[in-house]
């Protein structure tokens, strides 16, 4: 048995979400690394988990509140009582935050542990401001004549498409995580 769930970037629009099926096993550290490769986040931030009201990270960070250690969190322990939905956000600096919802238990494949099945536009780049800087990159970005055209381009490494989504690729660098 695997969990269906969907990880959707908030406060963008059209939406940026990935459809995923994990193990009920999965730990929030595995499923920080899972989020990762299937945004297309890079995993250079700090990162968190808000889970009714409470918030979990890894241990050994010096906090400025109250995060409590998030090893031993398992999905099948936290998808529990009716609880359907949790919190994760990537850089609080940007405030990159996702909401994961359980969609449901669903029969795998035999021996497949995690898959990508579907999902939607391409992830923002790293550090481009959060959300109103994601939104003043596409601007400059789609208008040539645009004053910071150039420099955006240039600082995306040439080109970026917000539409680009190839599930096969997210898959396979699932299948590749360890």
């Amino acid at each position: 048995m695997l969990y269906e769930i969907k990880v959707e970037l908030k406060e963008i629009e059209p939406p940026i979400w990935r459809l995923l099926r994990v193990r009920p096993q999965t730990s929030l550290s595995r499923l920080h690394k899972i989020v990762q490769k299937a945004m297309g986040w890079t995993n250079s931030h700090l990162h968190l988990f808000e889970i009714d009201g409470q918030v979990y990270s890894e241990g050994g960070i010096d906090w400025e509140s109250d995060i409590q250690d998030y090893h031993g969190m398992r999905l099948d322990k936290i998808f529990t009582e009716g609880r359907m939905s949790f919190l994760y956000e990537y850089d609080p600096g940007d405030s990159w935050r996702h909401d994961i919802t359980l969609l449901g238990a669903v029969e795998g494949e035999p021996g497949e542990k995690i898959a990508c099945i579907g999902g939607a536009r391409a992830c923002p780049p790293e550090d481009c401001g959060g959300t109103p800087g994601y939104y003043d990159l596409l601007v400059a970005l789609l208008d040539p004549d645009h004053e910071g055209h150039n420099a955006m381009l240039d600082w995306v490494g040439g080109k970026y498409d917000p539409e680009a989504f190839d599930v096969e690729r997210v898959d396979q660098a699932l299948k590749r995580l360890r």
